[in-house]
């Protein structure tokens, strides 16, 4: 069974977080959750119902879905012995971004970051910001040369999306495929017809 971080920072972009959950709780995956308090307030706005609702309408799933307090930094996933597979932060907002980047890691959801930086585990940050600053950039560049992938949520039109929805599927598809999850979300390029 895979074993995999969400974390949730204040960045705009929560329907992101809630479709890649929506998307792994299909498969059997055990999904660690950690949330920043301006992450859960920001979900809680822009989809109109909490986080622990959220978890809760999912129902029965695949997926064991645990939620961890930010302030925990003795919950398993605070240690690189605990062998989890990969982090995706959705969304990331510039200050977490930032703090990982400099090892500032105060959090639960810092300190993941870092050991996936450490232990040299797949980190994947989906920063929400625009337009980008230089310093953002810099961060960003920081964070690649140190092994995390930036995955900026840009569509991909060629599959001719036409609803939010299906935006956000094929963003959160190729989020699934680059962490080993399969999904039938974002269908690869295959060359023009």
């Amino acid at each position: 069974m895979k074993k995999i971080i969400i974390g949730i920072t204040g960045a705009s972009g929560s329907i992101l977080a809630q479709y890649l959950i929506k998307g792994i709780s299909a498969h059997d995956v055990a999904c660690h959750c950690v949330l920043t308090g301006n992450g859960e307030r920001v979900f809680e706005y822009e989809t109109g119902q909490s986080f622990d609702d959220f978890i809760k309408s999912l129902g029965e799933t695949s997926c064991a879905i645990v939620k961890h307090d930010n302030d925990n930094l003795f919950a398993p996933i605070a240690s690189g012995s605990y062998g989890f597979d990969a982090m995706i932060i959705i969304p990331c907002s510039m200050g977490s971004l930032a703090k990982i980047a400099h090892g500032y890691a105060d959090s639960l959801l810092l300190r993941a970051a870092d050991v996936c930086i450490k232990e040299k585990l797949p980190l994947l940050v989906v920063p929400r910001e625009t337009p980008l600053s230089v310093i953002h950039l810099r961060n960003m560049l920081t964070l690649s040369e140190a092994g995390a992938t930036i995955m900026p949520p840009m569509p991909a039109y060629y599959q001719h999306p036409t609803t939010v929805s299906e935006i956000t599927w094929l963003t959160v598809g190729r989020i699934m495929e680059k962490i080993g999850i399969p999904n039938e979300y974002h269908q690869t390029w295959q060359g023009a017809k």
